[in-house]
């Protein structure tokens, strides 16, 4: 199956051209078109930063050439060494990347992998692998049975047959319950591994003949002296008995699994690179398994061998770079021209000039590393939680390369300043908590992984956190400082990733925050009580999303991440259990919008692909707080929807969500939607905002940053062609 992208528009509508399969489409007469406006962040002022880059792929003759893959935020490209960045990607039909790989002889053509493979909980599933011609300008997907619904981790091409491409695939998604939205990909139970192509990529056949066929493939590397030798990295995060390299010796054919010093027993992830200039060296990074919750995954060791494999040494010298999470940070790379230089990545970074037989550290001004290429001049190109660093003397000092490249991951939880309307607030994977300050630059004021933000309507009260429970931060002078705002909040309580809270509009001294239960704060964050008791089924769960209704404080909506919506109706006197079993995303704050007449007419976001659910509704709503629900999905497509928004200026009311493919809007309060607006990229969409007073409507993506666009009236409708 494949599909065919092209970039260039005629008239107002996409021009989708098919082969193979059937696209269902509708299109609606165009009276104004809405174009979204990127806000950025492009970059975070300070570093800066911009989102997590997880993969990179260079010219082997241009010098200045690089591309890289937002771990969400799709294809960009470089000709001037980092100095400016264009997208190039934005047709492919996702933006989630795994994996490049450049043509040894042509830099238009290359292959994407989709779908992120570094397992994290916000890791998203891929369609296939892509494939240009022409640098970009249309697209090729193929591969739509064997990867859809998993993740490719590497892609091969034989340097001296380019018509012959690897692919190693992983599944998708990260730990319980975050998988949830993957594990209901339609394709999810397809199989992973080890893929070869004899055409360009455009037909995949899967390697078996002692590789192991159901197990993930983690990395993939293959001898540019003799192409028909290759070595496959098996490394299932929570271990596995098949876990290790294989090697193959006539193009995967057959493989036999390598052992000679390598570790024995049960290991996790595993990582390899092979010298360009002496392709007998390979370097592998082994890492301990992961627990359920994503600990525990320490460096087993680095292993080094010098004879293609026969025989291994461990590295000791390197240590431990990875801290507990190797599942998530791993990547190996060897100097193209010295082969004693190597270096060994994941939290830090490790580099022997030695041949291993000692290390220093030479992390860049960003931690956590996913990917290491080497350009065409010799320089180090790094892919990490920041963006692309880069240096021209093997490590010992890095150049940020991110102006322009607009790659950051929004976690749910955006905010707009009521006080200052070009102000945007929002929570950053692994990049603070972030103010917009110019026109595509934001500022962050609190490291880590930034997530819920609330602003009171004052403007001067900002509210924002970091991970795990009680850090709470609040600034009483418009985020010029901000202190602890989480006495009374207790530390031993259990709590999704980023916990969830809001502010009453109808009484801004009053907040909730969320656990396993809700607390309650009427003096704005200074202290909290608890108003609930455990609102999960218990064990681990946590509450994941919650809204308190703007005409009436006393309605309560709250979702946990094992299915429940509980609704209070008095302030949390009482509560009622209204839904159970209900999927989605843990990263989606924000999955409810309530009336702001009607505390009892409130919207649900269901952001998973579940067919169990409900029917497999992707959208609900409510009239009467919770007790009855309908369906309000049957005409979106058949992807996750992560937020809802309502504009009831208009009767019926206007919907807007937000999902993996973009931002929908219905004119009849829900019964029929249309794709909204125009050149926006294909990341998920997780928090969206109505501001009426401007009339906009301002939505954050997990991978591209915050877009705006004008509200449409009811007959300015754009809808462009909807794949089914």
């Amino acid at each position: 199956m494949r599909l065919h992208f092209d970039l260039h528009r005629s008239g107002c509508a996409w021009r989708v051209g098919v082969l193979a399969i059937t696209i269902g489409c509708c299109l609606v007469p165009l009276h104004a078109q809405s174009a979204w406006t990127d806000l950025g962040p492009a970059p975070i002022a300070n570093g800066p930063y911009t989102g997590r880059v997880a993969a990179i792929a260079t010219s082997r003759t241009k010098s200045n050439t690089w591309f890289v893959g937002g771990a969400d935020g799709g294809v960009f490209r470089t000709d001037d060494a980092g100095a400016t960045w264009r997208a190039i990607g934005d047709a492919i039909p996702t933006t989630a990347t795994g994996a490049l790989c450049v043509h040894p002889g042509d830099d238009n053509t290359l292959w994407v992998g989709t779908g992120e493979a570094n397992f994290a909980h916000h890791s998203r599933y891929g369609l296939g692998i892509a494939k240009t011609v022409d640098g970009g300008v249309s697209w090729v997907v193929h591969g739509s049975t064997e990867f859809a619904g998993r993740c490719i981790s590497r892609i091969c091409v034989d340097p001296k047959n380019p018509a012959t491409l690897f692919a190693a695939s992983t599944p998708a998604g990260g730990f319980l319950p975050a998988r949830s939205a993957a594990r209901e990909h339609p394709l999810r139970n397809g199989p992973v591994g080890v893929f070869r192509s004899q055409d360009g990529g455009e037909h995949w056949t899967q390697l078996a003949g002692g590789l192991p066929t159901g197990t993930a493939a983690t990395d993939l590397v293959i001898d540019p002296a003799n192409p028909s030798t290759l070595y496959a990295a098996i490394g299932d995060i929570f271990g596995n008995a098949n876990n290790g390299i294989y090697k193959t010796t006539d193009s995967g054919a057959s493989w036999s699994k390598l052992g000679g010093g390598l570790p024995s027993g049960t290991v996790g992830r595993v990582s390899l690179a092979i010298s360009p200039s002496r392709p007998q060296r390979l370097v592998a990074i082994f890492v301990n398994p992961a627990s359920s919750s994503g600990g525990s995954a320490t460096t087993r060791g680095v292993y080094l061998t010098d004879d293609s494999g026969a025989t291994w040494s461990a590295k000791t010298a390197a240590g431990s770079f990875q801290s507990t999470y190797g599942w998530y940070l791993s990547v190996a790379a060897i100097h193209p021209t010295s082969h004693d230089t190597f270096y060994a990545g994941g939290l830090s970074l490790r580099r022997s000039t030695n041949g291993g037989a000692s290390f220093s550290t030479i992390t860049p001004p960003h931690v956590d590393l996913h990917a290491l290429e080497f350009d065409a001049a010799g320089r180090l190109v790094c892919g990490n939680d920041g963006g692309v660093h880069v240096s021209s003397n093997l490590g010992s000092s890095w150049l940020a390369r991110n102006d322009g490249l607009g790659l950051i991951q929004l976690y749910a939880g955006m905010s707009l300043d009521p006080a200052r309307p070009d102000r945007v607030w929002g929570g950053f994977q692994d990049n603070g908590s972030c103010q917009r300050v110019g026109p595509r630059t934001w500022s962050s004021v609190l490291g880590g992984d930034g997530g819920c933000t609330a602003i009171d309507p004052s403007g001067q009260r900002v509210f924002v956190e970091s991970q795990g429970t009680g850090n709470l931060y609040r600034s009483v002078n418009g985020g010029g400082s901000f202190s602890r705002s989480s006495s009374g909040i207790s530390g031993s309580d259990r709590n999704c990733f980023l916990p969830p809270f809001a502010i009453d509009a109808s009484n801004a001294s009053r907040m909730i925050y969320g656990t396993q239960r809700i607390y309650e704060s009427t003096n704005s964050g200074t202290s909290w009580v608890p108003i609930s008791s455990d609102l999960t089924n218990g064990a681990t769960a946590a509450i994941h999303g919650l809204a308190i209704a703007p005409s009436n404080g006393r309605f309560v909506y709250v979702k946990t991440n094992d299915g429940n919506v509980q609704v209070t109706e008095d302030g949390g006197t009482t509560w009622n259990k209204r839904l159970t079993g209900v999927p989605g995303w843990v990263r989606t704050t924000r999955p409810f919008a309530i009336d702001p007449g009607d505390p009892r007419h409130a919207w649900l976001a269901v952001g998973a692909f579940s067919t169990s659910f409900e029917g497999g509704a992707r959208l609900l709503e409510t009239t009467d707080a919770g007790r009855t629900w309908v369906r309000r999905s049957a005409t979106l497509p058949d992807t996750p929807v992560h937020c809802v928004a309502i504009d009831t200026r208009h009767s019926p009311a206007f919907v807007y969500v937000g999902t993996d493919r973009g931002v929908f809007r219905s004119v009849d309060g829900g019964e029929i939607f249309h794709h909204y607006g125009d050149d926006l990229p294909n990341a998920p969409v997780i928090d969206m905002h109505i501001d009426p007073a401007r009339s906009r409507i301002v939505i954050a993506t997990q991978g591209r940053g915050v877009h705006e666009a004008r509200l449409l009236a009811r007959d300015e409708v754009f809808a462009r062609p909807t794949i089914r």
